[in-house]
């Protein structure tokens, strides 16, 4: 009998073995008892162990994030990077659908891809990735997103910063220092898009980092487009850099030598740099903020909301107020 969806509070409360197992068998793919759960906060994903066949990856969507709708068009977006031989893991179609219901929970089924962390390090990789970035980027350029939201101001920065404000969790002594970094911050990255003008948006990884690129001796694949967005073309590109600018700016050169093999890079989009890193900390603390009624956030991130996180925030934005203001990482 199927048993009813979780209390809104906690969306995963029951989504135990068994019902992993059973959602799996709804679509005719029975579980032989390995089910080892992967690194996914968002949403729940699992390695199954199938009987007569290879392990899946079975992803759990968290409930009223994403409509159908939005999550169809990931599941199209990577199927279209897959006709175009990007290596990338689309979800697996299982009677005629990627997207599959069982007791109140969405769910995909992908195959199982192993490999390692890319060594960011080494010119080589840069490139090798840039090319294949670049290749995600002339199809995402191709049409536009209908059901999911762009990544901009508004929906990273100025919502982010409101929901902290509303629901009380920055402490009452230090509401007012943090409120006016946040305003500063936000200020300062409508500066920056200004100073970048008019630039394209396409359809974006949109959480294109060194954690969900694997490699294998044939190269890269990416995983784990589920914040798929809108957006500017180097929101999948300054990710990828680290350390010292010039570190960055070597870095940048790599990951462009490839990328602009198959796309053209709008070098205005470097006034962008230091204004979406600003958008994503502003987003990640209202991420881990609306996400705390579910017990695994307190478990994972225990120092989240405590005076120092808060204290440390307010640093954080004034070095990016500051950063916002030098020049790009070379000369547009």
């Amino acid at each position: 009998m199927t048993q009813p969806p979780p209390a809104p509070s906690h969306p995963f409360a029951a989504l135990d073995p068994d019902r992993v197992l059973d959602a799996l068998a709804s679509v005719g793919l029975y579980g032989d008892g390995r089910l080892l759960a992967l690194n996914s906060y968002e949403n729940r994903v699992y390695q199954v162990g199938i009987e007569d066949g290879k392990p899946v990856v079975a992803k759990f969507y968290r409930p009223e994030r994403w409509s159908d709708a939005a999550i169809l068009e990931e599941h199209a977006f990577m199927a279209e990077l897959r006709e175009q031989e990007i290596p990338v893991v689309p979800a697996q179609v299982l009677a005629g659908r990627t997207l599959h219901e069982f007791a109140g929970y969405r769910f995909a089924v992908f195959d199982r891809h192993g490999g390692r962390a890319p060594e960011l390090d080494r010119p080589e990789v840069l490139e090798w990735t840039g090319r294949f970035i670049g290749r995600i980027h002339a199809v995402g350029a191709a049409r536009p997103f209908a059901h999911r939201p762009a990544l901009d101001v508004d929906t990273f920065g100025v919502q982010s910063r409101d929901y902290l404000l509303a629901e009380g969790f920055i402490p009452p002594e230090l509401v007012e220092a943090w409120r006016s970094v946040a305003d500063q911050a936000l200020d300062g990255v409508r500066r920056c898009y200004d100073r970048a003008g008019d630039v394209a948006l396409l359809r974006l990884h949109g959480d294109c980092h060194g954690g969900n690129v694997l490699w294998t001796d044939a190269g890269p694949h990416f995983v784990d487009f589920d914040d798929a967005r809108m957006g500017p073309a180097v929101q999948d590109l300054w990710m990828m850099l680290s350390g010292e600018r010039g570190d960055m700016v070597r870095q940048l050169s790599d990951i462009l030598a490839g990328y602009e093999d198959f796309m053209e890079f709008d070098a205005r989009q470097l006034y962008l740099v230091e204004a979406l890193r600003t958008l994503r900390l502003l987003h990640y603390a209202a991420w881990l903020a609306r996400r705390w009624d579910d017990p695994a956030f307190p478990a994972a991130f225990p120092w989240f909301n405590t005076q120092r996180y808060w204290q440390d925030r307010i640093l954080e934005l004034r070095e990016q107020v500051a950063l916002m203001d030098e020049p790009p990482l070379w000369p547009v």
